[in-house]
Formats: C-alpha cells, structure tokens, sequence
C-alpha cells in the first residue's frame, strides 16, 4: 500500500511540475487513482503488481456500479496514464492497461443558449442581487464571462491587476499556465469599469481597517480568497430564475458555450474562436458546429413553412381512434 501511495504521489507531482497540470485536473487524477488503489487493495493486491486482468476486473467492477461512460473512461485514462509514468520510471517492466480499450466517450453536444436566453440573463444581472455592490459585481461577472469566452476557473482567480486601465484585451492564465488575449466587448468595458469603481471603495475601506487587499478582482472570504465556482453557481443558477430562462440550461459552461456558438453563427472563423477559448486542438473547437448544425436544424423544423405543413398532414392523417 505505501508503494501505492508512493507511485500516486509521485505522478501528481510529476504531472504538475512537468505538464503544467491544472489544479482540477490533478484532483480528478486523485480521486480516480484513489478509487483504484482502494479496490485493489482491498482484492489483496497492489498497483504495483496489477496485471491487466486486474485492470479489467477493476473497470467490470465500476460499469457494476452504474458509473457513466465517461467516469469510466476517465478512470481508465487516469491508470494507463500511471501505468506509463511508471514505465517510463523504471519502476515496472510493461503497462498493464496499454491494451486495455475503454468504453469511449458519449458523443453529446453542448448545451448552449440563444442570443435572447443570453440577453435576458444580462439584463436580469443588472437588478439582481441584496445590495448595489452585488448588483454591479453580477453585472460584471456575466458581461465579462459572455464577452470573452472563459473557463469559471479562469474567471474567478482573475487577478485585479489585468483589468486596470480600461483594457481593450484581457490577459487570461489558462489551463497548464499557458496565457492568452482575450477582447472586452463595450458592455463589458463598461461594466468592469463600474465594479473597479465599487472594488476601489470596498478595498480602500478594507485598508484602513487593517485588512490586507485582494489581488483578485472578484474577492470574497474563501479559503482561495476569490469567489469560488460554487459560489457563481449558486449565482447563475438564482440568476436564471430571476431573468425567466430555465435554470437547468445555465451554467456558467453555458455561457462559455453560448460565446463560441454566437461567435460561430456571425461568421468568426474556427481558429480564431479556437485561439479565443484557449482550447490546445481545433478539434475540439470543431464541437461548435455541429452544435449550430443542430440549432439551424431545430430552427427549419419549428418555423420553415414546409416543416409546419409537413406536420400538420401528419395530424391529419391520423384517424379519429387516433386523436
């Protein structure tokens, strides 16, 4: 067991300090080596000795419990990739799970939002929260969060220092500390210029109570001392009810979704969006068009002339039993 731990250890320091791993990333790789460690243990056996069929039992044992395709799959990427770490570490002759296939991945578009969905939401920001700082700092949440594309993470550890002087362009720390450009829209210039105004008056009182001031340009009391991805959430979600738009379509991913969709639909070109999201492979920016394949499609379905007769003989042909 204590090689185990030994091994998991000493692959999560590896994927930081070499691969630039993101914090969440890191602790997915956890839990998921975790999980396998512990059945595996508790089968009497180690990571160290596992063999493939091991590997196999451990994955029949996570379908058993009805975890997702994707759980699975992840889980599985997660060993394979510790089995490597430890071949190419001399610690182990062979990677027990190199030929093990996994279930795949549920090819599923993203969910994403209508350009009036995203309007609506902004216009809600405007009024909803307790106070006139809440108020401003939701405004300028979602105006920046539409206007730019980024990841919630991304978002809530901005520091207050690249959103000084009014910027055309914000510079995002993204996955693996790999930085970027991002442009401002005019909203949300406006907006963020409102709520640097109000962080200025909160942090100035702060001072002179003897407080120490945030770096980060949405604080709060949290133990990373920014607003959290629970708390933005918790925001969204309360947002959403207050702006008349269906709370199980928001999210804060939505919204990094509805960017690139929105972009997409006005003619912004592929790579670009790609640069914009940050996203290593156009591959995965690719995702976006087949989610405006589907909109384009839903939209004919419901409004095409043709589409509405088609649906209307249908109804008409159906016989008296049937209506």
């Amino acid at each position: 067991m204590s090689d185990d731990r030994h091994w998991i250890s000493a692959f999560l320091e590896a994927q930081a300090a070499e691969l630039g791993a993101a914090q969440n990333t890191l602790a997915a790789y956890s839990r998921d080596l975790g999980d396998f460690s512990g059945w595996i243990t508790d089968s009497g056996k180690s990571i160290s000795g596992a063999t493939q069929q091991d590997v196999e039992a451990y994955l029949i044992q996570c379908d058993a419990q009805g975890l997702a395709r994707s759980t699975r799959a992840r889980r599985l990427s997660a060993i394979k990739q510790l089995y490597r770490f430890a071949f190419e570490e001399r610690w182990r002759e062979d990677n027990p799970a190199i030929r093990i296939k996994g279930p795949g991945r549920e090819k599923k578009l993203p969910k994403t939002l209508s350009e009036q969905d995203v309007d609506d939401l902004l216009c809600a920001a405007r009024s909803f929260g307790r106070t006139a700082t809440d108020r401003c700092r939701n405004t300028c949440l979602m105006e920046v969060l539409y206007a730019t594309g980024m990841r919630v993470t991304e978002l809530m550890s901005l520091p207050v220092s690249a959103a000084r002087g009014d910027p055309r362009m914000l510079m995002i720390q993204g996955k693996g500390g790999k930085e970027r450009m991002v442009p401002l829209s005019p909203p949300a210039r406006e907006a963020l210029a409102e709520w640097l105004t109000q962080w200025d008056r909160i942090e100035e009182k702060k001072r002179k109570d003897g407080a120490v001031a945030s770096a980060f340009l949405f604080p709060s009391k949290s133990k990373s001392g920014h607003l959290t991805r629970f708390q933005f959430y918790n925001i969204i979600k309360k947002l959403s009810v207050a702006a008349g738009v269906s709370p199980e379509n928001v999210t804060p991913h939505t919204l990094r979704h509805a960017f690139a969709t929105h972009l997409l639909a006005n003619g912004a070109d592929l790579r670009a969006i790609q640069t914009l999201l940050g996203h290593a492979d156009v591959a995965t920016t690719e995702i976006y068009t087949h989610v405006l394949d589907e909109r384009l499609r839903e939209l004919v379905e419901q409004h095409h002339p043709l589409a509405k007769a088609s649906r209307t003989r249908k109804k008409d042909d159906l016989s008296p039993e049937d209506h």
